[in-house]
C-alpha cells in the first residue's frame, strides 16, 4: 500500500520586483510589477506504508514547501497527490486526523502549562475516546519515559525533555504518518541516540510512516532505509540508504585527544586536518578503510585521553551528491 503518491506536483510564487532609488520605489508603491518564483517542479515519488524516508536537501530547495502541500497547507500551482488516501488540499481536515508532524524550531506544546495539559487538549481536537486515550497516553508515556516530567510546566524542561514530548504528543492519535522536521537539532549526543531509538521502535512496531527531513547525517544514517535529495525543486536522487552510503557517506571525522604530540599520519584513506601539541583531527574515506583499522594504528602508536567520531555536515554531503548528479535529476 502506497501512502503517500506525487505526480507532477508544483508550486510557482509570485514575488514583488524590488526597484531601485526613490522614484524607483514610488512607482513600485503605485504600480508593482511581480516576478514568478518556481519552488517545487513537477517532481513525483511515492512512498510506502510504514517506511522511514530521509527527504534531503539545502535551504530553499524545496522541502519546506512539499510538506506544506503534502500536509494540506499549501495548494500546488499543478500536479497532484494523495496522502493515506486523502487530497491534502481538499480533505485537508479528514487528514489532519491521520497524520501527525513535528517541528524542531516550533512546539506545539503550551510553553507556560505541563504537558499533560497539552496532550488533554489534543485529545479533545482528535476527539478521541477516554478509555482509548487514557491507554494510549500511559504506553507513550512509559515508552518514551515521560513519568518525571509530564506534569512540570514546559518552560522548565530541557530541550531533549521537550522533544520526547513534542513527539509523544505527535503520536497520541496513532496517525499513519508522522513529518519529522529537525527532530534532533540543538540535542546533545546521548539525547538523540535515545530519541532515534524511540523512533526506530514507533515505525517498526506500528508501522507509521516516517517522512523525516534532518541536517543531521547520524539521523539519516540510523533511521532510514531510503533517502530522497531535492534541489532547485527537482528531486536530484532517489536511492535505497545502502547505496547513497556507498556512494555519498563515505567520510567520517575522527577527532582525539592524545597524551603526547603527535607525528604526521601516513595510512591508506587517511587525510591529516589538523595536528596541535596533543590534537589531531583526521577525514577518513571508509570506502578505502574502517574507522576500527584507523583507530587501531593510532591506538598502536599513541596512548589516548578522548576520541569523537563525526559525520560530515549534511551540506558537504548533498554538494558531493549535487555534482555527482548535476548532469541531470536522478531516480526523480
Amino acid at each position: 500500500m502506497k501512502a503517500i503518491r506525487v505526480k507532477g506536483l508544483t508550486k510557482r510564487f509570485s514575488q514583488k520586483r524590488k526597484k531601485e532609488g526613490f522614484a524607483g520605489s514610488v512607482r513600485a508603491l503605485f504600480r508593482p510589477e511581480f516576478t514568478e518564483k518556481t519552488a517545487v517542479r513537477g517532481i513525483d515519488l511515492e512512498v510506502e506504508a510504514g517506511e522511514f524516508l530521509a527527504f534531503l536537501g539545502p535551504n530553499g530547495a524545496g522541502k519546506s514547501t512539499t510538506i506544506k502541500m503534502l500536509t494540506g497547507i499549501l495548494h500546488p500551482s499543478e500536479g497532484e497527490a494523495e496522502v493515506l488516501g486523502f487530497c491534502p488540499w481538499k480533505e485537508r481536515k479528514k487528514l489532519a486526523y491521520r497524520i501527525g508532524s513535528v517541528f524542531g524550531q516550533k512546539s506545539q506544546l503550551w510553553y507556560h502549562l505541563p504537558p499533560s495539559d497539552t496532550f488533554e487538549l489534543m485529545r479533545r481536537i482528535y476527539e478521541l475516546d477516554e478509555a482509548d486515550y487514557r491507554k494510549r497516553r500511559g504506553e507513550l508515556i512509559e515508552r518514551f519515559e515521560l513519568g518525571p516530567y509530564i506534569d512540570v510546566p514546559v518552560r522548565k524542561l530541557s530541550l531533549g525533555e521537550r522533544m520526547r514530548c513534542e513527539i509523544a504528543a505527535a503520536l497520541l492519535h496513532r496517525p499513519g504518518i508522522v513529518f519529522l522536521d529537525e527532530p534532533t537539532i540543538g540535542l546533545d549526543v546521548v539525547v538523540k541516540m535515545k530519541i532515534r531509538e524511540l523512533l526506530r521502535e514507533m515505525n517498526e512496531e506500528e508501522n507509521i510512516t516516517v517522512f523525516l527531513t534532518s541536517h543531521d547525517a547520524g539521523d539519516i544514517e540510523q533511521l532510514c532505509r531510503r533517502a530522497i535529495v531535492i534541489n532547485h525543486g527537482q528531486i536530484m536522487l532517489d536511492s535505497s540508504m545502502a547505496d547513497m552510503k556507498r556512494l555519498h557517506l563515505t567520510r567520517k571525522t575522527i577527532a582525539l585527544q592524545l597524551k603526547e604530540r603527535p607525528e604526521p599520519i601516513h595510512y591508506p584513506g587517511v587525510e591529516q586536518l589538523e595536528a596541535g601539541d596533543n590534537r589531531l583531527k583526521l577525514s577518513v574515506d571508509t570506502s578505502q578503510t574502517s574507522i576500527e583499522q584507523v583507530l587501531a594504528f593510532i591506538v598502536s602508536r599513541y596512548r589516548l585521553d578522548d576520541v569523537t567520531i563525526e559525520d560530515p555536515p549534511m551540506e558537504k554531503i548533498i554538494t558531493h551528491i549535487y555534482d555527482r548528479h548535476s548532469g541531470g535529476r536522478d531516480g526523480g
